[in-house]
């Protein structure tokens, strides 16, 4: 599994249904994750990708340095989030010519339940944190209030 992780002031997320725009989840400070699922995902990839992200220490501590994850922010008082996103795309190689391929993303209604399932573990490791997710296949606009900018990369098998 593929992920690009930001860290966010705020963020909202918007489907398109019956050819309008609708406002669907939105989250405080936090992180986005566009996750992107592979053909070879297993169960372990997911794990590790929603351990890594409930882990990760991108927040600012005292001193300013990025040193809290979202646990050790709830652990302080606060409620941050957590916006899922299914992006297929994050799958996508675009080694070759110019044109990305996709040859290696997970297809659906596989995808579908798998990244199902990364949702649920995500709000299982992450107790107290605010998760929220997207519509699968749907077409979304996603707002991002980008905090740093602080944007990382996470490849379970890389």
């Amino acid at each position: 599994m593929r992920a690009v992780v930001q860290r966010v002031t705020s963020a909202e997320l918007r489907v398109k249904r019956d050819g309008e725009w609708a406002r669907f989840a939105s989250i405080g400070q936090g992180l986005v994750v566009f996750g992107g699922l592979e053909a070879p995902d297993e169960p372990r990839d997911i794990e590790w990708m929603a351990s890594k992200i409930a882990n990760l220490r991108i927040f600012e501590d005292e001193a300013g340095k990025m040193n809290l994850s979202l646990l050790d922010l709830v652990a302080a008082g606060a409620e941050p989030g957590l916006m899922l996103v299914s992006n297929f795309t994050v799958a996508g190689n675009a080694q070759k010519g110019r044109r990305p391929d996709f040859f290696n993303a997970m297809k659906p209604p596989t995808a579908s339940l798998v990244f199902d399932d990364f949702v649920r573990l995500c709000h299982r490791l992450a107790p107290g944190v605010i998760v929220v997710s997207g519509v699968f296949g749907a077409e979304m606009h996603v707002l991002v209030g980008n905090d740093g900018p602080v944007t990382i990369w996470l490849d379970s098998r890389a």
